[in-house]
């Protein structure tokens, strides 16, 4: 054998998601503005949660999380795909490589199991609304969000674990923007099949349960409000579902495709282009369609944007 094949990789090459000059520019522009869209976007939905009062419920508490957990999963990935868009060679270390994927897992599968617990919390508060503020109290949500990092822990450690157990020799390029699982195994020197059925059983954990979950709540939530006599609460309650829907449908169904499915010794473009789709534009779409149309984030933001406006021009008040 050749001495290349038996040295371990120390450092991994991206292909990244364009060779083209003119392209690469094009894409540093894009993934520039969404990623300070969504670190803006997300910032101002933790400062306001934070500052009022009336925001401080089940619903913005689990948003506060998700937004934070949105920072973290962007910027995980983000910053360094821009530093190669602008240069040649895009290398991470096998440390580096192995740091991405622990954090990139644990806030990604966290954020999974933190649109479960909203989508309960939606159908506690349309379906059970008298029983609402019993059912959803302060230490049930606490339990519930520390159940969601844990849980997003467990299947970081667990992939994380299998991934780097195998033996990466001589092959180094990756045909990816970041370090991903699926993409990673492709170069092990080793038969995956184990950790390949690993990922998968994790996947189900992570993936496939809250999305039971979350379509047994709609449709209970659905059957509610149909029986609504109200136009208003019928539109209302529609409004609310249907943009947590949108959400789960772009995040789950990126998801599942990546990681519920046979991996293939090799990478279609299509792929890197599904993965832009949970990795970016999510992180980035979740406070516009959670909050920022949402009329007590406007009123929030409103309030704060008074309380700016008087304290500058407190002097001409009596």
């Amino acid at each position: 054998m050749g001495e290349e094949n038996q040295t371990f990789v120390t450092e991994f090459v991206f292909l990244g998601l364009s060779q083209d000059l003119q392209t690469q520019i094009l894409l540093f522009t894009l993934f520039l503005v969404i990623y300070l869209l969504t670190v803006l976007g997300n910032l101002l939905i933790i400062l306001l949660i934070f500052m009022d009062s009336r925001l401080h419920t089940p619903m913005y508490f689990f948003l506060r999380n998700l937004s934070f957990a949105d920072l973290c999963f962007s910027t995980s990935i983000v910053p360094q795909v821009l530093v190669h868009f602008l240069v040649k060679r895009k290398i991470i270390s096998f440390f580096g490589c192995m740091t991405q994927i622990i954090v990139f897992l644990l806030v990604g599968c966290t954020e999974c199991a933190l649109l479960a617990v909203m989508s309960y919390d939606r159908y506690v508060a349309v379906c059970k609304p008298l029983h609402y503020s019993t059912i959803m109290t302060q230490k049930v949500c606490l339990h519930l969000t520390i159940g969601s990092w844990a849980s997003g822990a467990l299947v970081s450690l667990v992939d994380t674990t299998v991934t780097f157990q195998l033996p990466y020799q001589g092959q180094n390029i990756i045909n990816h923007y970041f370090c991903e699982p699926p993409a990673l195994l492709k170069l092990a020197s080793a038969d995956t099949y184990g950790t390949e059925m690993a990922i998968f059983a994790m996947g189900v954990v992570i993936l496939l349960a809250p999305v039971c979950l979350i379509l047994m709540s709609y449709w209970n939530i659905i059957s509610t409000v149909i029986q609504m006599q109200s136009g208003e609460g019928r539109l209302k309650a529609f409004s609310t579902c249907g943009s947590h829907l949108i959400v789960v449908v772009l995040f789950y169904g990126s998801g599942i495709f990546t990681y519920m499915r046979p991996n293939s010794k090799n990478t279609k473009e299509q792929d890197k282009m599904i993965s832009v789709f949970y990795t970016v534009v999510t992180p980035m779409l979740n406070p516009i369609i959670y909050s920022l149309r949402n009329k007590d984030v406007k009123g929030a933001l409103r309030k704060l944007a008074e309380r700016k406006f008087f304290s500058r021009g407190g002097d001409l008040r009596v």
